[in-house]
């Protein structure tokens, strides 16, 4: 039985192949994955997703970027105290994402063999913050 059994994690990316690597390694923790793909109708479906315990958010995507898009779970109750990760190649944007109010940020490619032990960390209310 894993740690993480009955964890929910909410992915919002535009790009199919990192979408595949986190849903993968947190597959392998038997953390239950909600994906919902980044573009221009993001507010639309973003009420519709039940509360998770943590959000991988991409800061780069099309329509919103992932600064609009946390603030608009910010507006939202039904996510108030979940902590979001801010996830991205681009590891100078970390101390933009640190002033916007992300609680983590993981860089990508995830190191792979920090990984379960950053999410513990991040679901027990410490920040990371990991460039690769």
């Amino acid at each position: 039985m894993s740690e993480f059994e009955g964890v929910h994690a909410l992915i919002i990316e535009d790009d199919q192949v990192s979408i595949d690597v986190l849903q993968n390694l947190l597959s392998q923790l038997a953390v239950r994955t909600t994906v919902l793909v980044g573009n221009h109708q993001i507010a639309d479906h973003i009420s519709a997703i039940a509360r998770p315990d943590v959000i991988f958010l991409d800061l780069e995507m099309p329509g919103y970027n992932g600064y609009e898009v946390l603030e608009l779970l910010r507006t939202d109750a039904e996510f108030d105290g979940v902590p979001i990760v801010a996830y991205t190649t681009h590891i100078s944007h970390m101390n933009h994402a640190r002033a916007a109010g992300f609680h983590s940020f993981l860089g990508k490619p995830v190191q792979r063999y920090s990984f379960a032990d950053n999410l513990y960390r991040i679901l027990n209310g410490e920040s990371v913050w990991e460039a690769p």
